[in-house]
């Protein structure tokens, strides 16, 4: 089989090898598409994220879907011909965080594309049945694959206890940003605010709906969010951006009593943050790592029509290009870019 396969940073190889066989409690999924994720043109400009470093031959990709073309003995609810969605992750499914259903909090969980693990930017995967998720004759392998950033935003706002009424304010409108700003939407948020210094991202942020786009590079956040709420703040704070800037803004746009939510990355591992203002205002600040039991709910969130995935792609692109697609995708403006593998 045809796999892309990063070789050193900003080089990736074409290279075959052999298909792998699923065991007994396994899948094997011809790939249909793969989205290209930041955390993915960071391997491949960088060759490492904090400890995680690419030492070998890594494949990249893990927000995946496709078609089941084999299954293994044991297992009963897939079958050949079925449509699904790969959730990246796969949890010991023993130890204490597992235990708790916290399995994305599993120190030994295996991840796609994340050294050593390879991930989906290959013909074929073979993937455990209890981590592929059919998805309806209504939901498309492309938008199967992006149930995987649309997990990490629904996560986030079950971090962020969004509830109905709840005013919203999300940095950075990139993937993440719009879909936690869909599922806060979701989970009863009526005013959602985001932020962002592309123009062209805030703009089709409006166009997806947001009540209000402020580009921080020309208006004072702490100002846009005092208008907008009266002064009050807004319930809850979702950083997606990893900005330095963002993050420190946090706490500026949050009303007293409210909640901060960190989803982003930020290039260095500490970032001013005035405790302070934490106690004083009694805020609730939470980390949010990947997602777990979401994939439920994402499906259906695509399959009701809810959250509008496939807008956000900009371009799709075959497996031989996929350098130039990773070019492409670093672009300031693009906010999505998909790799199609095989038959589309």
């Amino acid at each position: 089989m045809q796999t892309a396969v990063l070789v050193e940073p900003t080089s990736f190889e074409l290279r075959d090898r052999d298909r792998p066989e699923p065991g007994p409690t396994d899948v094997l999924v011809a790939i249909r598409e793969v989205g290209i994720c930041g955390s993915d043109v960071h391997y491949y400009n960088h060759g490492r994220i904090g400890d995680y470093v690419v030492e070998d031959p890594l494949i990249l990709g893990h927000e995946s879907a496709g078609e089941v073309i084999a299954v293994g003995d044991d297992v009963s609810d897939l079958e050949p011909g079925d449509r699904v969605a790969l959730e990246p992750g796969v949890p010991c499914r023993r130890c204490a965080h597992c235990k708790r259903g916290e399995y994305h909090l599993c120190e030994a969980v295996e991840f796609m594309a994340t050294p050593p693990h390879d991930g989906a930017f290959a013909e074929y995967v073979a993937w455990p049945a209890d981590f592929a998720y059919k998805l309806p004759e209504s939901v498309s392998t492309l938008e199967g694959a992006l149930c995987e950033p649309l997990s990490v935003g629904i996560h986030a706002v079950r971090r962020g206890n969004v509830a109905t009424g709840d005013t919203v304010l999300v940095t950075g409108a990139g993937p993440i940003g719009l879909l936690v700003a869909d599922a806060a939407r979701a989970a009863g948020a009526t005013d959602v605010l985001i932020t962002d210094i592309v123009p062209e991202k805030l703009e089709y942020a409006r166009d997806r709906g947001i009540d209000r786009a402020v580009n921080v590079a020309e208006t004072s956040l702490d100002d846009a969010v005092d208008e907008y709420t009266d002064g009050v703040g807004a319930d809850v704070v979702v950083e997606a951006s990893g900005a330095e800037p963002s993050i420190r803004s946090t706490l500026d746009g949050v009303r007293r009593g409210g909640t901060v939510v960190l989803v982003g990355l930020a290039d260095e591992a500490e970032v001013p943050f005035d405790v302070l203002d934490v106690i004083d205002n009694e805020l609730d600040v939470h980390g949010s790592f990947r997602y777990a039991n979401t994939y439920g709910a994402a499906i259906d969130l695509l399959a009701d029509d809810v959250v509008d995935v496939a807008d956000m792609v900009d371009f799709e692109a075959s497996l031989s290009n996929i350098d130039d697609a990773f070019d492409r995708a670093m672009e300031p403006t693009v906010i999505k870019g998909m790799i199609s593998v095989g038959e589309v």
